[in-house]
């Protein structure tokens, strides 16, 4: 089963709003830059996979939203018959209108590299020669859904590769939403636990809530009945009991950035985890697509860690939980050192320690 997170139809991009869930399942429609920047920073959709797909998506909107006029629309995902662009503009304004909405969803959320990866892969499509504007912009589509399909497939190859970690009947400890809402639709952490259920093994899942916005207990626990797969919801504070006494049989969360070392950038609370599972003897993987990989940064050291307002921990659901005078931090990631993982899962295999070398290799990147 995949999840319909986030697709291009007739000239605009529809998402499901993450924000809205488990208590509403609802479809929202974008036409505008700013309305994507927008639902990107309010996290309406968010994971580093999904946010590529985002931002691929959002360059064809740019021209949708320049160019386009009531009743008609250029780019559909499912190839049906769009409004022809000629005449309309040439070249050079065309990639202008693409650079200044490159920037404003590279200007987002600093932290997920596919973001910047898939806004990268866009830019050298459009700045490439073409013969005419129309020539330009059908690749420009090509190259958008092209990345929106491979997530697709990377996701799937992942889950398999990481299901031959899991036994019958293991228990899964993971944080924050590493399914198919982060991603085009099948998942990396959770895609693992997918794609073991789908081998036949039993698997069960333990939701960390995820303060401050609570995406395990309220994304994360909302995909797994969807899938009827067994999943219990415990606090962040719960998780040294639950591996102290044997619950659970590995943890596997996603990832929103690894540096070239295997250092690895994900929600908050992932590093507390890790150090957890270390000392319990827990083994502890980070699933995450080969885009998801940055070997321009040499370790964690060089992620940049957005910080979100104070008011998401101060404040659940328009209710103050803090006193308005106290302050308050709001980090929306930290970096588990490689030395704390056990493997990373991606597309291309199980990487296990040291992530250096063969990996780079093997993840088609270079050091």
């Amino acid at each position: 089963m995949m999840i319909p997170t986030i697709a291009i139809k007739r000239g605009a991009i529809e998402i499901i709003d993450q924000r809205a869930l488990p208590g509403e399942y609802r479809i929202v429609a974008m036409r505008s830059v700013a309305e994507l920047c927008d639902a990107i920073t309010t996290l309406a959709i968010r994971g580093a996979p999904a946010l590529g797909v985002a931002a691929a998506f959002g360059l064809l909107l740019a021209v949708e939203e320049r160019w386009g006029a009531d009743g008609e629309y250029f780019f559909d995902e499912d190839g049906e018959r769009a409004a022809s662009f000629a005449g309309r503009a040439g070249m050079d304004e065309i990639r202008a209108v693409l650079d200044g909405a490159r920037d404003s969803i590279a200007a987002t959320r600093p932290t997920a590299v596919n973001l910047f990866w898939a806004l990268g892969r866009m830019a050298a499509c459009y700045q490439a020669r073409y013969e005419s504007a129309e020539d330009l912009l059908r690749a420009l589509h090509r190259e958008a859904v092209s990345i929106h399909r491979e997530d697709r497939a990377m996701s799937r190859r992942l889950g398999e590769n990481g299901a031959s970690l899991l036994k019958d009947r293991d228990s899964v400890l993971t944080h924050c939403n590493a399914g198919g809402l982060a991603t085009s639709g099948f998942g990396t952490a959770l895609g693992v636990v997918y794609a073991a259920v789908e081998s036949g093994k039993r698997i069960c899942v333990y939701a960390g809530e995820t303060r401050p916005l609570l995406q395990g207990a309220r994304l994360t626990a909302w995909e797994c009945i969807q899938r009827k797969i067994p999943v219990t919801v415990i606090t962040d504070g719960m998780a040294a009991h639950v591996m102290s006494n044997g619950l659970v049989s590995c943890v596997i969360v996603g990832a929103d950035r690894i540096a070239a070392n295997g250092d690895t950038a994900n929600k908050i609370g992932t590093l507390n985890l890790a150090i957890i599972a270390k000392r319990y003897g827990v083994p502890f993987y980070v699933a995450a697509p080969s885009s998801t990989i940055d070997f321009s940064i040499r370790s964690g050291a060089g992620i940049a860690i957005e910080e979100r307002s104070a008011d998401e921990v101060k404040r659940f659901a328009g209710m103050p939980v803090a006193p308005e005078q106290a302050q308050a931090m709001n980090p929306a990631f930290d970096v588990t050192p490689a030395e704390l993982i056990s493997a990373i899962i991606t597309e291309h295999g199980v990487h296990y320690p040291p992530f250096n070398g063969v990996w780079s290799a093997s993840a088609g990147g270079s050091a």
